[in-house]
């Protein structure tokens, strides 16, 4: 009788855990004697669903947002927001937390990332006179450059005769040497180098006089020195496309004038398998004869491209020695055979890499890709209306004969 009450009570329990387990039919001898728990438990949703949402429904670390109205703006909490003297500005990260906006005015000090620089009264104009400036204090000693987007930047122009920036100007100290620039540069930006350590702030300024309707929102980012978005040394401009578009500070081919006494380099990413460079003068539609390439002479009549350094001469007729772009050897892109000499200074009133009247593409495989732009302090008499330059880029394979 015993080898039987054994066997039934066995079976009676093995039935009873099959009742509680529900294992799927199999027959491993696992399952005979142990049921299902010889295998991985199986996960308890009931407490999983009490944790989940704290992890996955609220992603309002550091990343950025946009607001409504275009700026941009950290992601954080809304009580942090307040404290930090933000602007709310519409929800993020799934609505908890809000797109908070951080702006600073006259006598200002910046201490968050992605700060505006705004005139007073913003967004209205403003019309004062005097100086309005702002400190930026670096986040972190390991912050290498600022990157100033010139979001909406409009102060009174140049003078007309020598295009001197004599009424207003913006001036950047503290970091690494920048031009003077006035006039209308919206959609412009520039890179500062902020040195190394904590204790040397950068002075953002705006110098205004007289009468005029100004408006400026300058978007001040901070950049790590490790960063991939950081721009190589030396670089006031820095493009990262393989296509794109350069051009000068306060340039319009309808009303811009070129700005004097203007030293500095335009760096472009060279992309991964691209070897060359090609460049063209923008488009112009709003003048019959292009404007988008006027450095020197009187951009008022047709004006010959012109190259080189001039030499031991000094004659502006003969090359480049008072206003000119420089770019590493370039060629025109459609002579086949190219020819055999290159050229690095141009200017003139036709973008090309030969002197004459025809506007050409030109093409260079000197890298890294940068153009070097300067301008002295005088344009009259000789050089009238000029707008500056305007060039639309392409980076070329290095299949295409780079």
């Amino acid at each position: 009788m015993l080898p039987m009450q054994l066997t039934v009570a066995f079976s009676l329990l093995v039935l009873a855990t099959c009742k509680v387990h529900k294992p799927a039919p199999t027959n491993s001898w696992r399952d005979m004697l142990f049921g299902s728990k010889w295998l991985t438990p199986a996960p308890r949703w009931r407490e999983s669903k009490s944790v989940l949402p704290i992890f996955a429904l609220v992603p309002i670390g550091p990343g950025s947002c946009s607001a409504p109205s275009g700026e941009q703006g950290n992601c954080i909490p809304s009580k942090d927001c307040v404290l930090r003297n933000g602007i709310p500005a519409g929800p993020c990260g799934g609505g908890y937390g809000v797109c908070c906006i951080f702006l600073q005015t006259c006598g200002g000090v910046i201490r968050e990332n992605s700060t505006y620089f705004v005139n007073p009264n913003h967004p209205d104009v403003y019309d004062g006179t005097g100086s309005c400036q702002v400190t930026v204090q670096k986040l972190h000693p390991d912050i290498c450059q600022l990157r100033l987007d010139l979001d909406m930047f409009s102060i009174a122009p140049p003078e007309a005769a020598n295009h001197l920036c004599n009424q207003d100007q913006l001036l950047i100290s503290g970091g690494s040497p920048t031009p003077t620039i006035c006039g209308s540069s919206t959609g412009d930006h520039m890179y500062i180098d902020a040195g190394l350590g904590q204790s040397n702030p950068i002075v953002l300024s705006v110098i205004t006089s007289a009468s005029f309707p100004r408006l400026w929102r300058i978007r001040v980012t901070q950049i790590h020195c490790g960063s991939i978005s950081r721009a190589d040394q030396g670089c006031l401009q820095y493009y990262t496309a393989i296509s794109g578009r350069v051009r000068s500070f306060n340039y319009n081919t309808v009303g811009g004038r070129q700005l004097s006494n203007q030293d500095y380099s335009i760096c472009i990413r060279n992309e991964r398998n691209f070897c060359g460079i090609q460049y063209n003068a923008c488009p112009d539609l709003e003048n019959n004869r292009s404007r988008s390439f006027t450095l020197t002479g009187n951009s008022n009549n047709p004006v010959p491209t012109m190259v080189g350094g001039g030499g031991s001469q000094v004659s502006t007729i003969s090359g480049c020695v008072s206003d000119w772009l420089l770019i590493g050897c370039i060629r025109s892109a459609d002579r086949i055979p190219p020819l055999p000499g290159c050229e690095d200074r141009v200017c003139g009133g036709t973008f090309s890499a030969e002197a004459g009247m025809l506007a050409k593409t030109v093409q260079s495989s000197v890298r890294p890709f940068r153009l070097y732009f300067h301008t002295d302090g005088v344009e009259a008499p000789n050089d009238i209306d000029n707008r500056g330059f305007c060039l639309d880029y392409v980076q070329q394979p290095c299949t295409n004969g780079f």
